[in-house]
């Protein structure tokens, strides 16, 4: 169907704003979470963004194979949220995947992102503000989360930049 991508800086409102876009669409929602609970600030904030979807989105907390569950399960929905593509990323870098493999990963992703039958919302980081990462990883973390958002956002019919809470249509 399409792909519609909501970017911005951490904590700008990003996630919400891609629930009522989602919310759009039907009442048929699904819900990919990526980030792993690895300590009290990521549990919280997992805790914090299961009550702000409520029950209306079906969540499956998925922290690598995105593109799987797109592919296998999206024609359930009428709009998927995938949230966060860079914690995704960082994960793919966190367990070992190299650059050609990530690469080959967010291709596929994209893909059925934009051909698949439901309505794609992927929320993404812009990190140059703020993310924070493994520093040993952090060079190979940022050119791969560049290039993939580059990529998502070439791809995306409909493309957003929230800026303090604010969503910007960019396209």
């Amino acid at each position: 169907m399409a792909l519609a991508v909501v970017g911005g800086g951490r904590r700008c409102g990003k996630s919400r704003y891609a629930l009522a876009l989602a919310s759009a669409h039907g009442p048929r929602l699904g819900f990919i979470a990526t980030l792993q609970d690895t300590d009290e600030e990521s549990a919280e904030k997992i805790a914090a963004a299961r009550r702000e979807r409520g029950m209306e989105f079906v969540t499956v907390e998925e922290p690598i194979e995105v593109a799987r569950l797109i592919e296998e399960r999206s024609h359930l929905f009428d709009a998927v949220v995938v949230d966060e593509l860079t914690v995704w990323i960082s994960n793919l870098v966190m367990a070992g995947r190299g650059d050609a493999e990530v690469e080959a990963e967010a291709a596929r992703l994209m893909q059925a992102a934009v051909k698949g039958p439901s309505e794609i919302v992927m929320v993404t980081s812009d990190v140059d503000f703020g993310f924070a990462v493994d520093p040993e990883a952090s060079r190979q973390f940022r050119r791969l989360a560049g290039l993939v958002n580059r990529q998502m956002a070439e791809a995306a019919s409909r493309l957003y930049w929230m800026v303090f809470g604010v969503p910007k249509r960019i396209r």
